[in-house]
């Protein structure tokens, strides 16, 4: 059996982990919606401020791949 040769550089993920991947992309945009309609409704700023660590948190988390 021949074997497919990756470009270099290439990153193969387990089936798991680019689920994973796709859901901290996903809790990401939905914390960024939080943060738009906080603003949009007019949100204390004490509220827009704890959403918007949120989602810094969850970027931050994205970033990594486990």
């Amino acid at each position: 059996m021949e074997s497919a040769a990756l470009p270099v550089g290439s990153v193969v993920l387990s089936a798991g982990e680019a689920s994973a991947v796709v859901d901290r992309a996903y809790l990401v945009r939905c914390a960024a919606e939080d943060v738009r309609s906080a603003l949009l409704e007019g949100a204390p700023i004490t509220d827009t401020a704890e959403l918007c660590e949120s989602l810094l948190e969850l970027a931050r988390d994205a970033e990594r791949l486990r």
